[in-house]
């Protein structure tokens, strides 16, 4: 009987790859060569061991370790500790993104749009379909593993050995199959894609946040994470391989429970029930602005917590910073401090940017929404009705700018309570607010490009993600590599002036808010313009 229940299940795998012949081979290759350019530029940037040794005790900063981990190999700094420590835990978040993001849209997303029901019409098992969803990311992190380790190895880098290499990869691709598995077991407990992908994002955040605080003030407090496993395994300097096969093992018991439930359930629905809605719809709802934020409301309130403990969690280490340097003689010559500004405020900069960004990515999936709406039929009957397009698309892009607004503010008030119990000379929230918002025009261009995607062609939506992902590169990793100033001036987060340190460029917000509304502009012409997908 068991053996019925994963029958076709090849040619099921088949099936997802055909389907994702160009998603996952970009996954892949994108990752790798993410890598590979860090270790590169890594070899080239410190000329000797006094510099590669200051740059070792810059990573004994909390705030440094809140962000990348712990330090080890410290004594000596060389590029495969380097590589592991500012490296490893960055690119784990990326392949746990990209399994959450597969695996939903092989489970969930399939179930929604009935193509899991149309395919168990067919003599196919109960399980195969999520059981060859398993195997399919199972070989896609398998592989991952195995190209990032030998692509490591074969850089001929000193420090970075065959072993740590392996190591390395074999981290990562563990790191994408636990979250291969707690993707498949929330989409067996939540209903909808929206809540599978919510709650898995929901563990990745807690994971990062438990392993920050923990690395910062308890140590034990790490291991609850299993970011915290996969940076216990101190790659390219003791190398221990236990807490891969801790990550691997938990992955296995998640997977089968999550196939066990699966067996249990029905068709369409989940473990966690869906609340019934009232009999008669309020006023609010009779807007498409209200339906919008209606269908969303879950996923608002759960991203604005988010972002408010984001901010708490940078503003809990930035008290320490003024101790840290001014008891460090080797970091106190390497960071002079710049007249007028304290370090805390120099070190500011740096986290409104990176904060900023992180609060662009829950308006930009808001936003999105609508072409998910839009794949599902779901825009006929709305647009049947007396309204119109333009005010359809123009209410999920005000959802969007309101709460990319509210995020933000959310986060550096978070920021702000926390610093401000920290610190012996706290940083005033106003000064907080100028250094953050002045990032909404980025966060509006990021928002237009998406407007104009789904205006002009759908399909190209994933640019969103792309300008996004790639500001985050050139910002957060550009002055760590030495990247060239132009590539970072092809983001519009890298024409933000730093604030305090810079003074504020208004041509250059001016600018930048020209070219959002310009954007936004061809997007609701498209949109008026193209036909709407059936």
């Amino acid at each position: 009987m068991w053996k019925q229940r994963f029958s076709n299940t090849g040619n099921l795998i088949f099936f997802i790859l055909k389907r994702d012949k160009i998603r996952i081979p970009i996954w892949l290759i994108s990752i790798t060569l993410m890598t590979l350019l860090t270790a590169t530029s890594f070899s080239g940037l410190y000329a000797n061991d006094q510099e590669r040794q200051a740059i070792a005790e810059t990573m004994k900063n909390p705030a440094m370790t809140a962000m990348v981990g712990k330090g080890y190999g410290l004594e000596n700094y060389t590029e495969g500790p380097m590589m592991a420590h500012q490296m490893l835990l960055f690119t784990a978040i990326v392949v746990a993104i990209m399994s959450i993001l597969l695996v939903t849209r092989h489970t969930r997303n399939d179930e929604e749009e009935g193509r899991v029901e149309l395919i168990r019409s067919l003599p196919v098992g109960r399980l195969a379909n999520v059981t060859a969803t398993l195997l399919v990311m199972t070989a896609t992190n398998v592989l991952l593993a195995f190209l990032i380790a030998f692509s490591l190895f074969f850089l001929g880098i000193e420090s970075i050995d065959l072993n740590g290499s392996i190591l390395y990869g074999a981290a990562l691709g563990a790191t994408g199959l636990f979250f291969t598995g707690i993707t498949l077991l929330f989409a067996q407990l939540s209903s909808n894609p929206r809540g599978t992908i919510g709650l898995s994002f929901t563990v990745l955040t807690l994971s990062y946040l438990i392993r920050a605080v923990g690395d910062v003030s308890n140590e034990t407090l790490s291991w609850v994470s299993p970011l915290g496993w996969i940076l216990g395994t101190e790659v390219y300097v003791n190398n221990y391989w236990w807490p891969v096969f801790l990550t691997i093992g938990t992955s296995i018991i998640i997977a089968i429970t999550a196939l066990y439930l699966h067996a249990l359930r029905d068709l369409g629905s989940g473990f966690i029930p869906t609340k019934p809605g009232k009999r008669n719809a309020s006023r609010f709802l009779n807007s498409p602005f209200g339906l919008a934020f209606r269908l969303q409301r879950t996923a608002i309130i759960a991203w604005a917590i988010g972002m408010f403990i984001l901010g708490v969690s940078y503003g809990s280490v930035l008290g320490d910073l003024e101790t840290f340097i001014s008891s460090n003689e080797m970091m106190a010559e390497m960071l002079p401090p710049v007249e007028g500004y304290t370090l805390t405020e120099q070190f500011m900069t740096m986290l409104m940017a990176i904060i900023s960004m992180l609060c662009t990515i829950p308006p930009i999936m808001f936003l999105l929404k609508l072409k998910g709406e839009e794949k599902r039929g779901h825009l006929e009957p709305i647009l049947s009705k007396s309204v119109s397009r333009s005010k359809l698309l123009g209410s999920y892009m005000l959802l969007s700018l309101i709460f990319g607004f509210i995020m933000l503010t959310l986060a550096i008030v978070g920021l702000w309570v926390a610093a401000d119990s920290v610190m012996d000379d706290p940083i005033s929230l106003q000064s907080f607010l100028k250094a953050g918002l002045v990032y909404l025009p980025a966060l509006w261009i990021v928002t237009g490009i998406g407007v104009a995607t789904i205006g002009l062609k759908p399909k190209l939506t994933g640019l969103t993600w792309l300008v996004l992902g790639y500001s985050f590169f050139v910002v957060y990793l550009g002055g760590m590599l030495k990247l060239p100033e132009w590539m970072a001036t092809l983001s519009p987060y890298g024409h933000i002036p730093q604030i305090p340190v810079e003074e504020v460029s208004y041509l250059t917000l001016a600018i930048l808010i020209f070219i959002a509304i310009l954007l936004t502009l061809v997007g609701f012409i498209g949109y008026r313009n193209r036909d709407i997908t059936e």
